[in-house]
């Protein structure tokens, strides 16, 4: 009971209680019904990003002005779900930045909420969580308690390094928890400089505290790609492919801000095999990247199709507990 009192600006313990056996159940009864269609889940997008309707608009065109760069949608649930339709990808994983440690717990209890109904809409939601939050394990025991499995870091919006002792105790603890970790890694297209999840702090992380289920997103580290074979292969971490192929849609066509550019294909396809195949998540960072080219793009690449298979869902699957098919 005392968990909810730590929390703050919640209902009585005894009500939240009560909601959160009823909000289990819904929550169970729809992961069960995902897993048990588990065959049929053969792309899943484990990067993407979805605002509140009444903020979607406002909030794209702050981050498109910061990144000089255009959303392929309107940053919407419903408009990721037609994305998704288009695409043919089966689920996605939402996952929320929290900028204020304040707001940590009521956007969780939201994104809780929306996982009682995964199998219907296909958009499973991670937890938000802030390094500043002096209550963190509070927060990530609730976390875990409804059900999610796993949490988002994005350590620019902090401005808390990646290797800060706060962000390796949430590490160290979410571990504990076996909750999965995705990071944003390297830098930010709308916060640069400094970067403050280099592959270096990556390193130092798995080296210091051994995550067994840490994301680092965007390939290990947007932009800083020739650091990311020699630094983390081998390391035991995961990366995801969001925002890190294909062509960024920039505000003024032809004018990258600060010359950015995604990997090409070739280089994508040596870095996947350098950090190994098994290691390597679909993801696209909708709505910054459109979600039918990725699943495009990387279905034209020399993969074989076991290896497609695993990195557009079997390692997904095994990473969230979904089972998996024998993709040898």
């Amino acid at each position: 009971m005392q968990l909810w009192h730590d929390l703050g600006g919640m209902p009585s313990p005894e009500e939240m209680e009560r909601r959160l056996a009823e909000e289990q159940k819904a929550r169970d009864a729809a992961w069960d019904r995902l897993c048990s269609r588990a065959e049929e889940l053969r792309v899943i997008d484990f990067h993407t990003h979805t605002f509140p309707e009444q903020i979607a608009a406002r909030a794209l065109a702050k981050l498109s002005e910061d990144s000089c760069s255009k959303p392929f949608t309107g940053g919407t649930r419903e408009e990721l779900q037609a994305s998704m339709k288009e695409a043919g990808v089966d689920l996605s994983i939402v996952l929320p930045v929290v900028t204020n440690p304040e707001k940590v717990a009521h956007i969780n209890v939201t994104a809780a909420k929306q996982n009682c109904t995964t199998d219907e809409t296909g958009i499973l939601s991670f937890a938000g969580i802030h390094p500043a939050a002096e209550n963190y394990r509070v927060l990530l025991t609730v976390a875990k308690k409804l059900g999610f499995k796993g949490i988002k870091l994005h350590p620019d919006y902090y401005r808390i390094a990646f290797n800060d002792i706060r962000t390796k105790r949430i590490l160290e603890y979410a571990s504990e928890l076996d909750l999965i970790v995705v990071t944003h890694a390297g830098t930010d297209i709308g916060l640069y400089p400094p970067v403050y999840c280099t592959v270096d702090m990556i390193a130092e992380v798995m080296k210091d505290v051994h995550p067994v289920k840490l994301v680092a997103a965007h390939m290990g580290g947007w932009n800083n790609w020739d650091q990311v074979a020699e630094k983390l292969a081998g390391s035991g971490v995961w990366v995801d492919t969001a925002f890190s192929i294909g062509e960024i849609q920039w505000l003024t066509p032809g004018t990258p801000k600060h010359g950015f550019r995604q990997l090409s294909d070739e280089a994508f396809v040596r870095l996947v095999y350098d950090l190994g195949v098994d290691r390597v998540l679909f993801a696209t960072d909708s709505p910054w990247a459109e979600q039918k080219d990725y699943v495009n793009r990387i279905s034209s690449m020399p993969f074989t199709e076991g290896e497609k298979r695993r990195i557009f869902a079997e390692n997904a699957k095994r990473l969230l507990g979904i089972p998996a098919a024998d993709t040898e």
